[in-house]
């Protein structure tokens, strides 16, 4: 994965989420399932920017992944 110097902010609002595991499956350094919800949760509040954080956001079918640059 390609990562910059600058940090972004991660949000997932669990509230939206459906549990589909995209962004998982495609960033599973940054996201995981939350065993007790079934929802996606990010493994850290910050992570390098990255094309890859960008597609998982993109590629989120509830648009539930908020993405903040610092």
């Amino acid at each position: 994965m390609k990562q910059s110097n600058r940090l972004c902010r991660i949000n997932v609002d669990s509230y939206r989420c459906n549990g589909c595991e995209s962004c998982v499956a495609l960033c599973p350094e940054l996201f995981r399932i939350n065993e007790a919800s079934g929802k996606a949760e990010a493994v850290n509040d910050t992570a390098p920017c990255s094309g890859e954080l960008d597609r998982a956001a993109a590629i989120c079918a509830e648009k539930c992944i908020e993405i903040e640059r610092a």
